[in-house]
């Protein structure tokens, strides 16, 4: 290999070195998992009217790209300005440490376009289908960083459900794309994923407890300890049992698959007030995950019963 080919080759690596370290960096500041868990449900609720109204996949591919990518860009806008606002906490909590906006990767300055770049240009894309999926959105931007981040997160426990009520309008969005979301299906995915944050996020809250503590946010466990935390927690799963009823529409085996996972979820979040020698953390950790596994089963099962549009 002459010189020539050495810096070339050295050059090339330099540069994929480069691009995967910027979209690591990219992932962290969009909150990846945050991101998929919004995404996927507007994904959901797009199949799911296409499935309820009949209209073939391939009638709407233009609309499809343009609802994933403007849903796509908003979420991400209103993550990384959470991010730009709340670097003073980040800076105290170990998970998130390693934020560009704490390492100082990106500039703040930088991080503010960002997002709102990716917000304003997540709008252009949503204003390509409807007026009411734009409304849906403008509603769960606003709700989550005027609402959650810049008034609540600091001072009131009732953060969690504010912030909760954003993450619920995104099936709306998706749905809203091709039909009118005044129906049954889209309300009531409405208030499964307002209900699921909830208890979702006191299982983060009390794994991260000591370092909601250091920061000073006034989580429900950091206020009134993991006893009313776990306690909390089962009445919202419980909250959770009548929801698949309303969504027999989607079909009967979706309602049994949604009911199991339910009381699966109320005996797991259960175990932690009736037994005895809980380990409270590991408690918060199985309740995480599983949490994360009903979310993903549920919506992935609602797209693939539309699989017919195809």
């Amino acid at each position: 290999m002459d010189k020539t080919t050495r810096i070339a080759s050295s050059s090339a690596q330099s540069t994929g070195q480069l691009i995967r370290m910027f979209f690591h960096e990219l992932k962290l500041l969009t909150k990846g998992l945050v991101l998929y868990a919004n995404v996927l449900p507007v994904l959901a609720g797009f199949m799911l009217a296409l499935y309820f109204t009949n209209t073939p996949l391939k009638s709407s591919i233009g609309i499809f790209i343009v609802t994933i990518i403007g849903s796509t860009l908003i979420t991400a806008g209103a993550l990384i300005i959470n991010n730009w606002y709340e670097v003073d906490l980040d800076k105290e909590m170990k998970r998130t440490k390693e934020r560009p906006t704490v390492t100082g990767t990106f500039s703040m300055k930088t991080v503010l376009w960002m997002g709102i770049g990716a917000t304003g240009l997540g709008f252009v894309f949503l204003a390509f289908t409807t007026l009411e999926a734009v409304i849906y959105g403008i509603l769960g931007w606003f709700t989550y960083v005027v609402l959650y981040t810049f008034w609540s997160k600091r001072r009131y426990t009732l953060n969690t459900m504010i912030g909760s009520v954003s993450g619920a309008f995104t099936p709306l969005i998706g749905w809203a794309a091709i039909t009118s979301s005044f129906h049954i299906i889209p309300i009531a995915l409405f208030m499964l994923l307002f209900i699921w944050q909830i208890p979702h996020t006191f299982a983060i809250a009390m794994r991260r407890h000591d370092e909601y503590k250091a920061a000073g946010v006034p989580m429900l466990p950091v206020v009134h300890g993991f006893t009313v935390t776990k306690r909390q927690t089962l009445v919202y799963i419980l909250c959770l049992l009548p929801i698949p009823f309303f969504l027999t529409e989607i079909g009967i085996s979706f309602v049994i698959i949604a009911t199991i996972l339910n009381i699966v979820w109320v005996f797991v979040a259960g175990k932690g007030l009736i037994g005895k020698n809980v380990d409270d953390k590991k408690w918060a950790n199985i309740n995480f995950i599983y949490s994360l596994a009903y979310l993903t089963i549920l919506f992935f099962y609602m797209i693939i019963i539309t699989l017919p549009i195809f």
